[in-house]
């Protein structure tokens, strides 16, 4: 049974990372994009939380993904005088998203997906050696 609890634990890690990559994956994509019309705030980066819980079925500490929150630190800015979305001065703010942070970001996810992937496979195969061994 405790096999079957691993899987289940490694389940909810896959599910939370999955999701920790879709809010990195968002961020990449606004990375450029900037405000919709002069004086708008652009993209704001996205980060990703996790909280444990516990499962009264499995008996065991899961990991379900979290509250999204906004990222508070301040924009780029990038001197443009023709863009319309400019201030006086021709400077226009740009998201405060990362490109190489969030490529760091989304490898450590995959990593961490990875690693509950071969834990449920590592798994499966302890629980049909188990099997093979008694039907011998």
């Amino acid at each position: 049974m405790d096999l079957l609890k691993s899987i289940a634990v490694a389940t909810s890690g896959l599910r939370s990372q999955s999701g920790r990559m879709r809010v990195i994956s968002e961020n990449m994509a606004n990375a450029d994009s900037g405000p919709e019309r002069a004086g708008a705030d652009p993209y704001r980066r996205k980060i990703p939380t996790f909280q444990r819980r516990f499962d009264r079925e499995l008996e065991a500490q899961v990991v379900d993904m979290g509250r999204v929150q906004r990222d508070q630190s301040a924009f780029r800015v990038k001197h443009e005088p023709g863009n319309p979305t400019a201030d006086a001065a021709g400077n226009v703010r740009m998201p405060n998203v990362n490109s190489l942070i969030e490529t760091m970001d989304m490898r450590e996810a995959q990593r961490s997906y990875e690693a509950n992937l071969n834990l449920i496979s590592s798994t499966r195969r302890m629980i049909q050696r188990t099997i093979d061994i008694l039907r011998a």
